[in-house]
């Protein structure tokens, strides 16, 4: 199964460089939400939204497709309609990517089925900041209720 634990740890573990594609400079919006979570854990975001091409969202330039990107990305994050991913899943093979990534609620099957036809890793309707907070720690600080009433952290 391509959405196992194993498989969702090896690809957060080695894909490092995020292209989020659909990032909206809102901070309420759950796009910004995850790449800041993902930033605040070492990744590089890459934003790839063409309404903010040519500025920054959380201090990254933005660009306007993924093929305008000057240097390499490991994992390509969809913030889109499930409907307009097969574009995006063609640039991301186009550019070398090594992961399809379809947020919550995106589930693009062609878009998978062409990614994993082309070698590339394929994540379908999940998140990846929950993922990461779920495989690597870190869920109280996506909002989900821990149960521990505390600033200290449990040993």
């Amino acid at each position: 199964m391509h959405n196992d634990l194993h498989t969702l740890r090896r690809i957060l573990k080695s894909c490092r460089t995020i292209a989020v594609v659909g990032l909206s400079a809102e901070w309420h919006r759950p796009s910004f939400f995850a790449a800041k979570y993902m930033q605040s854990r070492g990744y590089s975001v890459v934003p790839v939204n063409p309404r903010y091409a040519g500025q920054t969202i959380l201090g990254a330039a933005c660009y306007a497709s993924l093929q305008d990107i000057p240097h390499p990305v490991d994992m390509v994050d969809v913030f889109r309609r499930s409907e307009d991913v097969l574009p995006i899943a063609e640039q991301a093979v186009q550019i070398g990517a090594r992961c399809l990534w379809q947020q919550l609620g995106v589930h693009n099957t062609e878009a998978d089925a062409l990614a994993r036809a082309a070698g590339l890793d394929s994540v379908v309707n999940r998140c990846v900041k929950i993922e990461h907070a779920r495989l690597f720690g870190g869920l109280n600080w996506v909002g989900v209720n821990t149960g521990v009433i505390s600033a200290r952290r449990l040993a």
